[in-house]
């Protein structure tokens, strides 16, 4: 299973503090959809008809119980309940409002998972 060092912490709580910062001005109208798009895929985020997608890491495809408890934690307070896994063991969620992905990012940074470079774009 990968261990997270101090410098994965430092850099997963500086990417959800940037990409929070993008999100806030995504929703405020200060950047367009096309300006957001790459930021948005840097962080596994897709924007699909019917709403934004996140699709969260599962390095080596392995979970520790604190993982597992934390997306089902995310897919009751920010889904429909569930989510999948993808054929590259991932996880995605398909029904997140996009001003509640920061946070998710958040909860996922508190047990080491992110969803950075999850993007197959």
């Amino acid at each position: 299973m990968y261990r997270y060092d101090e410098f994965d912490h430092d850099f997963v709580q500086a990417r959800v503090a940037e990409f929070s910062d993008q999100v806030a001005r995504r929703l405020a109208g200060e950047i367009t959809e096309d300006q957001f798009r790459p930021l948005r895929l840097m962080n596994g985020v897709y924007l699909q008809l019917h709403a934004y997608m996140l699709r969260i890491a599962v390095p080596y495809g392995t979970l520790n119980s604190k993982q597992l408890r934390m997306l089902g934690h995310i897919a009751r307070k920010y889904d429909k309940g569930y989510g999948h896994f993808t054929t590259r063991q991932n996880i995605q969620f398909n029904w997140p409002a996009l001003s509640d992905i920061p946070a998710i990012l958040a909860d996922l940074a508190s047990v080491e998972m992110h969803a950075i470079q999850t993007s197959g774009n």
